[in-house]
């Protein structure tokens, strides 16, 4: 390599930018104290970023952080996978090998695709999950290595960032949480027109508060003054300071090189343009030097010494020399790493770049693409076949190219890099007919292609199809979330297929098109499925025919339950079996699982469900478990057995987190925070919440993030809150089309704004447009609250002359709807009970014995807040009815309520428990007592004969279990047993009732031997 040369044209002051400077220094202040910090850096080319980003990492690097910098590598037109993280990553690795070592543990299959130094990359399946978890576990090992020491993290050239770099880069802006990291990157502000592929991404980033933008603007005449005399080393003529300021129009790069043309007495301050200026400092080095600066313009952002070596052909010394003189001129630099050259401005480098001519723009591309096929150790290993790829395809030869283009698309993908990889398939079919026949029929689908399933045909002697290119990028595109592309190319490929006999090959893309249909909200996509399904009808059974027919089978699950959608699970499994596709195999028996839950057959159902997590995991297929930890809690909520839910979902967060998947992980928040709620754990429900709100993205996820917190916000009595969040949802889940399993809460949870605002005609209007739509097999855990809250809005507004009219028929077609609805688990048994007092009472019938039979129900199932609901309509029931004893049981029922409803939070059911207590002059706190000597301290406490034998267990020490067999109770009865006498005796814990029943000598000592448990 060469001696160091002297640059003069760079000064050695740093001239303005303090503001921007304090802005970086303040965010390292933070990062330090522990909050992570995003910055985006914008300016015009040659305005000076890469100068502040210097001057910032060097102040960095003395108060001790570490500095990683990594820059987006251009090769042509074309950016490398993930260039800036693997240069960033690589950097931290050499700083931090340790660090860096112990937080990528575990996960270097996954991370090798961005630093292939950890580990070998792993295999996996290719979903709209792969490049997720990729990105979460990026993002969790930069927060691990920052742990403990300030990192920064540098990103410059945004502007030629691929497409992964930003869905990564966004990732990460978005989802950092902990961490002493600061993450900063620059782009050219004057590149982003209205079509660049980074301006929807600045925009989405100005929107989140985390990240600062700072935009450069150009230098004052005084900071010019400031900067020539820098590079002058003396004090500029005043004459010559105004006519470079005008000349460069502040522009710091542009400073520089008239500032040194004006000192070496060169006329080219005088030229047209400024691109003139640059282009005459190249003309002015020797042909040697020339033709390198040429040859290094065309090869990428940096060219290594070895590759420019066989590139240029020339000796070894006239290549040095040729190199001192370009070097010296100050328009090459080495290489950071010190194997390589690049130009010292970009701009530099397209000027030279923008010179060449077409035939030799091609000719030197070709070269490269020789010299790296003659010796591929001429590139880092990770470069290499994109960089192959990208040098045939500049130098115009299509055998050469198409080969070279797939081979780098199979890289891409195997990187989880799908945006490259699409735009590489879509390269390799523009050149697929230019390609010689010979050349595409040596091709194989093994080598290139694993989307479409090798059905019918041998994979190691068919030749590859343009079609398999076609379904390639079709699910390329999907998982970039390029649907749109994606749908483009699925309908051209159904084109193509009308004139072929493929039903196979056909009726997998009509899948295809049937989820990105459903993903773009242009359907439901059961039309694409039904054609589907018609191609494969009575073809043997295939891996296609698998697919297609648990698609349709996950389809009728969710929007048309019912023998369509269980035979179609079921012959999917047969199917999957006998053509041994494993994960198709448990994907359909876990749908299968969850329609014999929702078609009553419970216990069935739910064995199936466990059965298939359990294999998933022993078998290691992550897809599948990831599922199971979503389906199975929830089908555990849908019948009641929340608590049982509760550990599943647990080990669910975990098992997703250390899959890197957040988005799958906000889904198990989720049904994490509706078994919380049902449990009444109200607080930690919210804190539920609030995490899946920061790591859900998808719009199902956001959408049930904002029914949970409608549902909270209407219990809370806020129904500003509640009506916001409930507009959110419904705009997420969209107006038509609609699951039931959406469609059904949200329509349950408009009638109850509704009527909890007065608006009783809206309220029916929205039961009627659910009772004129039916509810549809398996829906009985939407369809029991959705008519008890509708009755019960009736029954509040019975009385009111303006409720009158049409009520009656709407509660008969209440009660008739609720008649083909299963009951058959306890939950939906005690909904069935309550429905049918909430009839009565609309009604103006009914009485205490039909609302004594819903709080029986309830009281043997963990859910307080129905429970309280319950106790406090049978409480009004009975001083509807009055008598002395009636009037006691009410006082007690009364106070279980509030007690219940000040505990939750729950404000309205609260002030109703308090009207009625008021009304019927009733406490519903105890009070100090003082009981006649004749009375019995058990009984003048309120407890009944049942809650004095728990009560006496209790001081003797027993858990609810031995209660429990003790008194031939379930274990749910004990426990709402001593929840009661909690309340009754106004202490919190166990402890304190034991220490209450001691002091008051409630027991003798001799009957607090409690008899063994049995």
């Amino acid at each position: 390599m060469l001696a160091p040369v002297e640059n003069r044209s760079v000064s050695p002051v740093f001239v303005g930018r303090t503001d921007e400077l304090d802005t970086l220094n303040d965010a390292l202040d933070r990062a330090a104290a522990g909050e992570p910090q995003a910055l985006l850096i914008g300016g015009e080319a040659g305005v000076g970023k890469t100068r502040l980003v210097e001057e910032f990492a060097t102040a960095a690097d003395r108060r001790g952080a570490v500095v990683a910098l990594g820059g987006c590598v251009e090769i042509g037109a074309d950016g490398l996978p993930f260039a800036p993280f693997s240069t960033a990553l690589r950097a931290l690795r050499g700083a931090l090998p340790d660090d860096l070592a112990a937080a990528a543990a575990g996960q270097e299959g996954e991370l090798a695709r961005l630093l292939p130094e950890v580990g070998e990359t792993g295999g996996g399946r290719h979903d709209e999950e792969s490049m997720a978890r990729l990105f979460e576990l990026t993002a969790r090992l930069l927060e691990r290595v920052a742990a403990d020491r300030t990192v920064v993290v540098a990103l410059e050239d945004l502007h030629w960032a691929d497409a992964s770099t930003r869905h990564l880069l966004s990732y990460l802006l978005r989802t950092l949480r902990t961490g002493r990291l600061v993450v900063l990157a620059t782009y050219r502000s004057d590149d982003i027109h209205r079509r660049h592929p980074l301006r929807p991404l600045l925009a989405e980033l100005d929107r989140l508060r985390t990240v600062r933008r700072l935009e450069l603007a150009r230098l004052t005449r005084e900071e010019v003054g400031r900067q020539i005399a820098g590079i002058l080393a003396a004090e500029p003529d005043p004459a010559q300071v105004d006519a470079i300021f005008e000349r460069s129009d502040g522009n710091a790069f542009f400073v520089e090189e008239l500032a040194v043309a004006a000192h070496e007495g060169c006329c080219t301050g005088l030229t047209d343009t400024l691109r003139d200026l640059l282009l005459v400092r190249v003309e002015a080095l020797p042909d040697s030097a020339q033709k390198v600066a040429r040859i290094v313009a065309e090869g990428g952002s940096t060219v290594e010494y070895r590759l420019l070596a066989a590139v240029a052909r020339l000796t070894e010394d006239d290549l040095i020399e040729a190199l001192r003189a370009a070097v010296g001129a100050n328009l090459l630099l080495a290489a950071p790493g010190g194997d390589g050259y690049r130009f010292r401005h970009s701009l530099v480098r397209e000027a030279v770049g923008d010179d060449l001519l077409p035939g030799e723009r091609s000719r030197l591309n070709r070269r490269y693409a020789e010299a790296l096929e003659a010796d591929p150790t001429l590139v880092p290993a990770d470069e290499r076949v994109t960089r192959l790829a990208s040098y045939w395809y500049h130098a115009h030869d299509p055998a050469k190219a198409l080969p070279a283009v797939l081979d780098a698309s199979v890289t891409a993908r195997s990187r989880h890099a799908y945006s490259e990889q699409l735009r590489l398939l879509e390269r390799a079919m523009e050149l697929w007919d230019a390609a010689p026949e010979d050349v595409r029929h040596r091709l194989r689908p093994l080598d290139y292609a694993e989307a479409y399933p090798a059905c019918g045909c041998d994979p190691d002697t068919a030749p590859l199809r343009y079609l398999d290119l076609m379904a390639e990028a079709a699910v390329a595109g999907r998982l970039c979330g390029e649907r749109e592309r994606a749908l483009k190319i699925t309908k051209r490929a159904l084109r193509l297929l009308a004139d072929e006999d493929d039903p196979l090959r056909t009726a997998w893309f009509w899948v295809q098109r049937s989820r990105l249909t459903r993903s773009l909200g242009r359907g439901s996509g059961r039309e694409e499925l039904t054609t589907a399904q018609d191609l494969v009808r009575g073809l043997p059974p295939s891996e296609v025919h698998a697919e297609v027919l648990t698609h349709v089978a996950n389809w009728t699950m969710l929007h048309a339950p019912g023998p369509d959608a269980y035979a179609a699970a079921e012959h999917a499994v047969e199917y999957a079996r006998m053509v041994g596709v494993r994960e198709i195999e448990l994907d359909a028996r876990q749908i299968l699982g969850v329609l014999m839950v929702d078609a009553g057959h419970v216990e069935t159902g739910l064995t199936e469900l466990y059965d298939v997590k359990g294999r998933a995991l022993a078998e290691d297929i992550p897809s599948v478990a990831l599922n199971a930890y979503v389906n199975l809690p929830s089908e555990l909520e849908a019948v009641g057995r929340s608590g049982e839910a509760l550990p599943i979902l647990e080990e669910g967060v975990a098992y997703a987190r250390r899959h890197g998947l957040s988005e799958t992980e906000a889904w198990i928040w989720g049904n994490l925070a509706e078994s919380l709620l049902s449990l009444g754990r109200w607080d930690e429900a919210d804190r539920a919440c609030a995490t899946v709100a920061r790591i859900g993205q998808g719009v199902g996820i956001r959408g049930g993030h904002a029914s949970l917190r409608a549902e909270l916000a209407l219990h809370r009595g806020d129904h500003t809150e509640a009506g916001h969040q409930l507009a959110l949802a419904q705009g997420f889940f969209g107006s038509h089309g609609r699951a039931p399993q959406h469609d059904l809460p949200l329509t349950r949870l408009a009638i109850a704004l509704a009527a909890a605002e007065g608006r009783l005609p809206d309220a029916r209007a929205h039961l009627t447009r659910a009772l004129d739509l039916g509810f549809p097999p398996g829906a009985q855990r939407y369809a029991w609250p959705l008519l008890l809250t509708a009755t019960a809005a009736e029954g509040d507004a019975r009385g009111l002359p303006a409720a009158e009219r049409g009520r009656a028929e709407l509660l008969a077609r209440v009660r008739e709807a609720a008649k083909k609805i299963v009951a058959v688990v306890p939950v939906w048994r005690a909904h069935e009970l309550w429905l049918r007092a909430e009839l009565l009472r609309a009604e103006g019938r009914g009485g205490p014995q039909d609302w004594a039979a819903a709080v029986a129900a309830f009281e043997t199932m963990e859910r307080p807040y129905d429970l309280a609901r319950t106790r406090y309509r049978l409480a009004e029931a009975l001083l509807t009815e009055g008598g002395d004893d009636e009037r006691d049981r009410a006082a007690e029922l009364l106070r279980l309520a509030h007690a219940v409803a000040a505990h939750l939070g729950a404000r309205p059911l609260g002030d109703a428990v308090g009207r009625l207590g008021r009304r019927a002059r009733l406490p519903l706190t105890p009070g100090p007592r003082r009981a006649p000597a004749a009375t019995d301290p058990v009984e003048a406490l309120g407890l009944t004969g049942r809650e004095r034998d728990v009560l006496r267990l209790v001081s003797a020490g027993r858990t609810n279990r031995q209660i429990a067999e003790a008194l031939f109770i379930s274990p749910k009865t004990a426990s709402v047993h001593v929840s009661n006498i909690l309340a009754k005796l106004g202490v919190s814990g166990r402890g304190e009732a034991a220490a209450v029943a001691h002091r008051l000598e409630l027991f003798p000592a001799d009957a607090l031997q409690a008899p063994p448990a049995r």
